[in-house]
């Protein structure tokens, strides 16, 4: 995949100047202070953001490392200032991932018996192990064999037609995720995809109509458990999320890697169970 392929032709459109004000705001930061953080002129600041001056290369690049802007976006800024894109976004069958490839397979491996998945910024699911294959299978049953295509993780949740009759807690975790995914998908950029994606998310059925307001709970637990019902069987489980260190490519930086764990002896005993076969 080509390295501006994947970007936005609004954002591409858009003066470098709006772009980086934008992304100041969105970080919270006046002129003044990222002037302190990048150790650029406020004045010169002012003159980028309105265009009176117009940025080098590294002045981009430098400007976007001092807001913590993610590398796809780092991309639309270096292409509304007039240069190439830096960072690639790789397939991660490509050779040169062998290396990273390797690992998130070791990682998914000895997650066993328990699911492990690789999902995308808009949670798609990359990859997942055999373990996950055998819950989504006794949850779904036959239908899930029917699954064509890549799953996505929020639209199986959330979907009437996904997991959703069998989650018994469904609008504590239906709240919480669409929560999460508006904040998370509003600080890495509110694309034109991730935008649209969350509107498909917030439309479906009985989706919560306040996720924008905070939700106080007097009872509320460390973790809110993933609660499965199906057959009699209840499934709880917690989820811990990895990402890679130092990545220099879109998809690394975008990835992220959930592992599943039980959070009671029953649950326990129903992946082992299951993985028996």
């Amino acid at each position: 995949m080509s390295i501006a392929s994947d970007i936005s032709s609004g954002a591409e459109r858009a003066p470098f100047g709006l772009l980086l004000r934008d992304w100041r705001r969105r970080r919270g930061a006046s002129q003044l202070e990222l002037s302190l953080r990048s150790g650029v002129s406020q004045r010169h600041v002012s003159f980028l953001e309105s265009g009176r001056a117009r940025p080098s290369r590294e002045m981009v690049v430098h400007l976007a490392v001092s807001l913590d802007v993610p590398l796809r976006h780092q991309n639309q800024l270096l292409l509304a200032a007039g240069f190439a894109p830096v960072y690639r976004q790789s397939n991660l069958e490509a050779p040169e991932m062998a290396d990273v490839r390797q690992a998130i397979d070791h990682i998914l491996n000895h997650q066993e018996p328990y699911p492990a998945i690789v999902i995308d910024r808009l949670f798609n699911i990359l990859l997942a192990n055999t373990a996950t294959s055998r819950l989504i299978g006794f949850l779904m049953g036959p239908a899930a064999a029917a699954i064509d295509g890549p799953i996505n993780l929020l639209r199986a949740t959330l979907a009437p037609q996904g997991l959703r009759p069998y989650i018994a807690n469904w609008p504590e975790v239906a709240h919480y995720l669409i929560t999460r995914t508006a904040a998370e998908l509003a600080l890495n950029g509110l694309d034109a995809d991730a935008k649209a994606f969350l509107d498909e998310l917030s439309g479906y059925p009985d989706m919560p109509t306040s996720w924008r307001d905070a939700r106080p709970d007097d009872t509320v637990s460390p973790i809110l458990p993933l609660h499965f019902h199906k057959d009699g069987k209840d499934i709880r489980v917690m989820t811990t999320i990895s990402t890679l260190g130092t990545p220099q490519d879109v998809t690394l930086q975008e990835m992220r890697i959930e592992t599943f764990f039980p959070v009671d002896a029953a649950s326990t005993a129903f992946f082992k169970q299951l993985a028996k076969g």
